[in-house]
């Protein structure tokens, strides 16, 4: 018996004392673990998608990882596509513009002109303006679905429209059904890059919009050829083909971000509303402000691409080369998409709004500088400037929406967004239009239009302030809810182990246990 009872407390005792060792070991391994995470959330400024306590508790799934590259590249380059074919085709619609004139009456005729020009800037209009109906599609049936369909849609809508002979056709075959389809084509080719790139998000997504650029500067000098030797209509059909491979470019998009669970109640096949509809976004008040502050600062932003030819011709005499201020913008444009995307990819977390600031700012005074420039060489100076920043306006605002709400809500955060500026695009040319009527001359109009980008990008500034005293707040609370857990902890029994603790030495064959 005593015999029996040594090798009982022998046998007992190392168990004894692998328990009360195992939690202070798993205690020092939790506070180094929370003060690594801490120090890596003061290094980037808004990018935690697991919080501490998940991490010290292992009780949340671990972030989804992007590839930065491979299969990407490919998405990539049919990304690029798109962009140059849907707003290459759109900002070349002046070339188009003189041929629909011939075609249904005369050049001469302004009463022609108006109408056809309504046919333009309906077809720019309905891209934005579709995008929160292409982001709900877009979380409801992915990326790839979405893309190929917009695509196709947009195929029909050119494709009818090479067979119209009367204008008012061409509101709904060119204006309507070909402008949805490039809308439903275009969002989705911006959020699938987040399924491939996170450190390399502003680079890429810099090349992809760099394609418009390309497509704008390249393809006038290609429909100008087709046109005097095939025709309007072999044009439009010719154009076709960029729909056609933008369809099957499309087809790359594979997504990789795991879609969210969905607990469907009752076997209902609707989907939930909250994937219809997500609310999610505008609980951001950094999002409402930046979904707020980007419309309100385009007021006057499109109005010196609208109305500067114009305003040349009444400055300089109508033999300016005035094409060369457009190449100029273009050219630029597409240098700074590259170049400010490279160095988005540097700026930590929703800082990236800062280059945003700077480009509204500089827009904005460029814009202002415009009728005091009385040489030629002055405003082509402007113009390069703010091409340049245009580029970078343009380039980052998928990499801030990724910041700003995360990857599984970006869709409908750039598709509400975007609907959104197609507001100001609409109505701040026309509002130009009509003070060059009343006063004689844009100089008021250009002056007014640097007003709003100013104004729009200093309230951009509070979202960094915002996002910042919103992860303070955040770690507070963290910090104060483990130590509750540690005092309800110390309560209980503290001779025995921490749950996790004892599924480790259960799984463990070498246990004791």
């Amino acid at each position: 018996m005593t015999e029996g009872n040594n090798m009982t407390e022998n046998e007992y005792d190392p168990t004894k004392d692998t328990i009360s060792t195992e939690p202070a070991e798993e205690e020092d391994e939790k506070r180094a673990e929370e003060k690594r995470l801490s120090e890596e959330e003061k290094k980037e400024n808004g990018d935690s998608k697991l919080t501490t306590s998940e991490h010290v508790h292992g009780t949340a799934e671990q972030e989804f990882e992007p590839p930065e590259g491979g299969w990407g590249w490919v998405v990539m380059l049919a990304a690029m596509w798109c962009n140059g074919s849907v707003f290459g085709i759109q900002n070349a619609f002046g070339i188009l513009f003189v041929s629909l004139l011939r075609e249904f009456g005369s050049e001469d005729d302004q009463d022609l002109r108006f109408k056809t020009a309504w046919v333009g800037s309906l077809s720019m209009g309905m891209i934005f303006f579709c995008s929160p109906i292409v982001s709900i599609f877009t979380d409801l049936l992915g990326c790839r679905m979405t893309a190929v369909g917009g695509a196709a849609v947009g195929l029909v809508g050119l494709l009818a429209s090479s067979f119209v002979k009367s204008l008012g056709p061409m509101y709904f075959t060119y204006g309507i059904v070909f402008a949805c389809g490039c809308s439903f084509a275009y969002q989705p080719s911006l959020v699938i890059l987040g399924h491939y790139f996170k450190k390399r998000l502003g680079l890429v997504n810099g090349i992809v919009t760099a394609g418009s650029s390309v497509f704008t500067i390249s393809l006038p000098f290609m429909l100008s050829g087709l046109l005097k030797r095939v025709g309007l209509q072999n044009t439009l059909r010719v154009l076709c083909v960029f729909m056609f491979i933008l369809m099957l470019a499309s087809f790359t998009y594979k997504p990789l971000l795991p879609r969210p669970a969905v607990s469907s109640k009752g076997g209902s096949r609707c989907p939930p509303m909250n994937r219809v509809f997500n609310v999610n976004i505008w609980k951001s008040l950094g999002y409402r402000i930046w979904a707020f502050g980007i419309p309100a600062a385009l007021y006057g932003y499109f109005v010196p691409y609208v109305h500067l030819m114009k305003h040349v011709e009444e400055r300089f005499g109508e033999d300016a080369n005035k094409e060369v201020l457009l190449m100029c913008i273009g050219i630029t444009s597409g240098v700074g998409r590259l170049i400010f995307g490279r160095v988005a990819d540097y700026v930590p977390g929703v800082n990236k709004v800062y280059l945003q600031v700077v480009s509204f700012l500089v827009i904005g005074l460029m814009s202002m500088m415009i009728p005091l420039c009385n040489i030629f060489g002055g405003l082509i100076a402007v113009c390069l400037l703010m091409g340049l920043f245009d580029g970078c306006f343009i380039c980052i605002m998928a990499p801030i929406a990724f910041e700003l709400v995360g990857s599984h809500n970006v869709s409908q955060a750039i598709g509400f967004l975007l609907g959104m500026m197609s507001v100001p695009m609409t109505v701040g040319p026309p509002i130009a239009g009509f003070l060059r009527d009343k006063l004689g001359s844009y100089d008021v109009a250009f002056y007014l239009a640097g007003i709003p980008p100013i104004i729009g990008g200093a309230v951009l500034c509070l979202i960094p302030w915002v996002e910042a005293r919103r992860k303070r707040r955040e770690r507070e609370a963290l910090a104060e809810d483990d130590a509750v857990k540690v005092l309800d902890y110390k309560k209980s029994n503290s001779d025995c182990p921490p749950e996790g603790a004892i599924r480790e030495k259960m799984s463990d064959p070498e246990s004791v246990i």
